[in-house]
């Protein structure tokens, strides 16, 4: 078979499928070159997800008729010269018009400001109509109709019209993050209308429109540099997580990517603090060197290498668990507000009531019964218990001091333990409560953690050896391991052909449960046992032996240990969440509480 040259039509849609795969894409490519033009304010405007019309409008520097004419033509740009290693635009590849114009009815028109008047141009499948003069406005509106009527075959393979709406509204979002200093209005009968209007240089301010209010009292501030890279940002505080990762924004030299390491990175610094299932908040902005990074990766820019990724994932890294560490323990603000949604009482529509017949034991409006919560006979368990103390000295320092009675302390004094696993303390504004197994189970974790650094951990030898029972195969993961295991204090050796002796535990953790723990280490083992052995993953580890070791649901506590309990949090960090990721304690301010009552 004879090669022949391709038209320039065809040509076009080949590159249009890797550039314009759906209308989120071709969005995308609009507004970067509206950004790229100065624009401070970008209107976009859609119908039918995209796919029957999108429209996006900006004040930018616009272009005349020549820029025109070129623009509509393959690699046909203004941003680059000779090289690829100064890149500090956001398109560059001249691709994106012809692409589309090749797939899809393309109007362009367009006026300088120093122009006294515009023109326009329109690309149908690839066909570029004459220029003509046009009335408007300084800027460029591009308009883009039934997107890939030229290829049909790539409709079939789009979503649904809200799910194109959906991704265009994701497109807008990230580049609003972005550029907080432009106007960006999302419009068409397709949708409700999105408006974010600028901030200026107030960062966090245009996070809190996309991501919530909440995110600006939830968000901790990040900025660290290594060598010539520079990591700004906010990241959410570990109990602040969402279902997804859809919440997790990066942008490379002002540039939204979605590049897999620096979303590794993230879910490796939140390790330990997130419940599986659950991701982080976060915003995070990269500045370096064009030349150490490479962002001709893709067609649709969206991929990034860099130079030394190993540099960066270790920058990303270490400045998020510094910041949870400087400031990371508070636990989350929505905590208070799902308490007081649980708390206000509120109206239930017929269709949501309980189809159950009335009685007086249960109606709402029963007469008020004593002994059904403070009588004398559920209270009498109560009868041995100490009063409790606004005294609070830590228990857990090597030399503790006495505490004023004044002394003020962010957690507060214990007041009371309710069912047997729940602290309530005053603060000086409001109070706290602590789950008392997370809170625990977190201050035994960073102990461990912190003596993996510097020697093996103390150990207790058991007067009398636990055998422990489980099959062949986890018998010898285990044993392959015992070294690693000794450095955290737990001493196994092999018992017959299926079981394990346990001779030490480690001596923080106090009376353990040597079977549970020997049972859920092999599993643990089984699931991601790699030839390096445990001892990346000595933390991990750390993490099951803590949850065995901590305070347990349902053991009473005296006022000092729940003193020293919570004096201890406020000095370790990461305290605000277990190694779970759930939160050890909710804060109610004083003000929300008088809001129950209705004093405010």
């Amino acid at each position: 078979m004879a090669i022949r040259q391709l038209s320039e039509t065809l040509i076009n849609q080949i590159a249009a499928g890797e550039v314009i795969e759906r209308p989120a894409s071709a969005a995308k490519e609009l507004i970067e070159n509206a950004l790229d033009a100065g624009a401070t304010r970008i209107e976009i405007a859609t119908s039918g997800g995209g796919k029957a019309l999108l429209r996006v409008s900006d004040n930018g520097s616009g272009m005349d008729a020549v820029d025109l004419e070129l623009a509509v033509r393959r690699h046909c740009t203004s941003k680059i010269s000779e090289t690829l290693e100064d890149i500090r635009t956001l398109g560059f590849r001249g691709e994106a018009l012809p692409s589309i114009g090749s797939v899809a009815r393309l109007s362009i028109a367009s006026r300088r400001r120093d122009s006294a008047g515009g023109h326009e141009i329109a690309v149908a499948g690839g066909k570029i109509a004459h220029l003509r003069p046009a009335a408007a406005n300084p800027g460029t509106i591009v308009e883009v109709r039934d997107l890939f009527f030229a290829t049909p075959a790539r409709l079939k393979f789009l979503k649904t019209e809200k799910a194109e709406a959906g991704a265009i509204t994701e497109i807008v979002k990230r580049m609003a993050i972005a550029f907080p200093a432009v106007r960006f209005v999302l419009s068409g009968s397709d949708r409700t209308t999105l408006e974010f209007p600028a901030t200026g240089d107030d960062h966090l301010a245009r996070m809190a429109q996309v991501l919530g209010k909440e995110f600006r009292d939830n968000a901790i501030a990040l900025d660290a540099m290594r060598e010539e890279i520079a990591l700004t940002g906010f990241a959410g505080v570990p109990t602040f997580n969402r279902g997804n990762s859809a919440h997790q924004y990066a942008f490379v030299n002002g540039r939204p990517v979605q590049d897999k390491l620096i979303l590794s990175a993230i879910r490796g610094a939140y390790a330990e603090t997130i419940p599986s299932g659950r991701y982080p908040v976060a915003v995070l902005s990269i500045a370096l060197d064009p030349a150490l990074v490479d962002v001709n990766v893709h067609p649709a820019k969206s991929d990034v290498r860099f130079r030394d990724p190993g540099l960066v994932r270790g920058l990303i890294v270490g400045a998020i668990r510094e910041a949870l560490a400087r400031d990371g323990s508070r636990a989350a603000t929505t905590g208070a507000s799902d308490m007081l949604r649980s708390f206000r009482p509120g109206f239930q529509p017929n269709s949501q009531r309980p189809q159950t017949a009335w009685s007086a034991e249960t109606s709402p409006s029963r007469p008020y019964q004593p002994t059904t919560g403070f009588g004398e006979r559920p209270q009498a368990s109560f009868d041995g218990l100490s009063m409790p103390t606004a005294r609070a000295e830590p228990q857990f320092s090597p030399q503790p001091a006495a505490a004023e009675p004044t002394a003020r302390y962010p957690l507060g004094a214990a007041r009371a333990q309710i069912h047997a696993n729940y602290i309530v303390a005053q603060t000086e504004d409001g109070l706290v409560i602590v789950d008392q197994h997370a809170a625990h189970e977190r201050l035994v974790f960073e102990a461990m953690r912190k003596a993996l650094h510097s020697k093996r951990l103390a150990s207790q030898v058991l007067l009398i050896p636990e055998i422990v029972d489980i099959p062949e195969e986890d018998c010898d993961r285990l044993m392959q391991h015992a070294a690693e295991l000794s450095e955290l204090g737990l001493a196994i050796e092999r018992f017959g052909p299926g079981a394990i002796a346990v001779r030490e535990t480690p001596a923080m953790l106090g009376e353990v449960d040597a079977h549970g723990l020997i049972r859920q280490l092999a599993d643990e083992i089984a699931e991601w046992d790699t030839a390096s052995g445990l001892s990346a993953k000595l933390e991990y580890v750390a993490a099951t032996m803590a949850c065995h070791g901590s305070v347990r649901s349902g053991r009473r506590l005296r006022p000092e240990e729940m003193n020293a309990l919570l004096r201890e949090m406020e000095v370790t960090p990461g305290s605000g969440q277990c190694n779970h990721g759930r939160p050890t304690y909710i804060e109610l301010k004083l003000s929300d509480i008088e809001r129950l009552f209705g004093r405010s």
